[in-house]
């Protein structure tokens, strides 16, 4: 059985969950390996010993955007007293 699942890998991210996630492609779910094994097996009630073997093929790599920070206008500042407010 083979199926695709888009890892997303994020060492900065602001969660340790957030890190390291795996969703399917389609549901955006992260997948529940137990569940998949029952199918594989059949779903027959009892206890199993599975071997299971996880190989891992790159197909596409997209690098994670870079945040922008664009510098702020002393003309856009005095149009946001917010942002003034920030910034002091």
């Amino acid at each position: 059985m083979t199926k695709h699942y888009i890892l997303s890998l994020n060492p900065t991210a602001k969660h340790d969950w957030d890190q390291c996630i795996l969703r399917d492609p389609i549901t955006a779910k992260r997948p529940e390996f137990a569940k998949l094994i029952a199918e594989a097996v059949g779903a027959e009630p009892g206890t199993y010993l599975v071997s299971v073997n996880i190989e891992v093929k790159v197909l596409e790599q997209a690098p994670m955007p870079k945040a922008e920070q664009l510098p702020i206008s002393t003309e856009e500042l005095s149009l946001h007293p917010q942002l003034q407010e920030l910034v002091a």
